[in-house]
Order: structure tokens, then sequence, then C-alpha cells
């Protein structure tokens, strides 16, 4: 037994046992609880309708979904072009911002030329323009890319607004002002509007 080499050795007695893992099972209260939800969902799931009935819904038509009016005549909606398009910019309320972005309400390029307003919508500005006394320096784009009726309806829509007792722009105006126009940049600030509206007159 003194020499049997397989024997441990005092330090080996001394030194613990390598680390283990044991398999732990999950709580049964957990397992109980999981299987207890899944159970009651497939009972829901088989004990309701399919989908449920369309009656149960709140009752709107395609036509209601679909932004389509009743009547079949497809209506351009100027407030939602102008929250996607414009309102980021000039604010849901026309307001601006003070510096940066001229406020459309009130404004006497909004409330002018309908010419003036067309071209400004197709064509875009940059540079110093005046509203309502204070000069705003900044960048408006051309929109040029969106439909006359579509311009139109923003047009005619901020025109009502707020203070704004503007008549409307119809689609027409953008159209011929689309095709006589040769320019090709944004007008450069004020000045140029004003040109153009003593064109018009």
């Amino acid at each position: 037994m003194l020499n049997d080499p397989d024997a441990p050795t005092g330090a080996q007695r001394r030194e613990n046992l390598e680390p283990t893992e044991r398999i732990r099972p999950i709580p049964l209260a957990a397992a109980a609880v999981t299987l207890a939800m899944v159970l009651f969902g497939v009972g829901y799931l088989l004990s309701s309708e399919s989908l449920g009935s369309a009656a149960l819904g709140d009752r709107r038509t395609v036509a209601d979904l679909t932004g389509a009016p009743a009547g079949g005549a497809q209506a351009t909606d100027g407030k939602a072009l102008y929250a996607a398009h414009c309102a980021a910019c000039h604010q849901p309320g026309g307001t601006g911002l003070p510096g940066v972005f001229p406020p459309l309400d009130g404004s006497e390029w909004v409330n002018g030329d309908p010419r003036v307003v067309s071209n400004i919508l197709l064509h875009g500005v940059t540079g110093d323009i005046e509203v309502k006394g204070a000069t705003y320096r900044g960048a408006m784009p051309s929109f040029g890319k969106l439909a006359d009726a579509e311009l139109a309806a923003i047009a005619s829509w901020v025109r009502g607004q707020w203070s704004n007792k503007a008549a409307p722009i119809d689609a027409a105006t953008f159209e011929r002002e689309r095709k006589a126009a040769s320019r090709t940049t944004p007008f450069a600030g004020g000045a140029e509007l004003k040109a153009l509206a003593a064109q018009s007159r």
C-alpha cells in the first residue's frame, strides 16, 4: 500500500476537486406557468372567430382608407400635402422659425399674386426675402416634382388658412407657369420675386 503508485500524495489530498456544473432543471412552478399560458393561448385562438368579423371593426370602407371621396372623384388634400412637404420648415401652424424659415400665416407673398406663389412653389427661392417686416436668409427648394393639382391644393389650402384670406389657385395656373418658365434655378430672393410681380401688373 505504501508503494502504490496510484495512491494520492499528500499534496493531491489537499487540493479541491475540479468544479463541475450540475444540470439544473427549470423550476416546477415556472414550467407550470409557461404550460398554462401556452394552453390558454391555444384555447383562445381555437375558440375565437378566425381573424374576426369585418363588421366588428370601425366600419370604414376601402374608399375611406384610401382617401377617395364619395362619388368617385379623386380630390387632392392640401392639408396632408402641406404636412408632408412644408410643415417641417414653415411649421404646422404656418408660423415659420424666426430668422430661418419665414411664416406663411399673414405673409404678403402667400396672400399676393397667384402667379408669384405658383413660381415660388415651382422653382424655389434662395437668398434674402422680407416677410412681415423681417428678413429671412435661407433656401426653399423647388416643388416642381409635384403635380400641378398637388401644388394648387397646397397653395389654396395655405392661402385660406390661419389669418390668410386669399383666393384659391387652380391647377391651370401652375400648368401655365410651368410651361411658360425657362427657369432652371431658384429665384434669388425677394428682389427677383418683386420683379416677377411687377411683370404681372
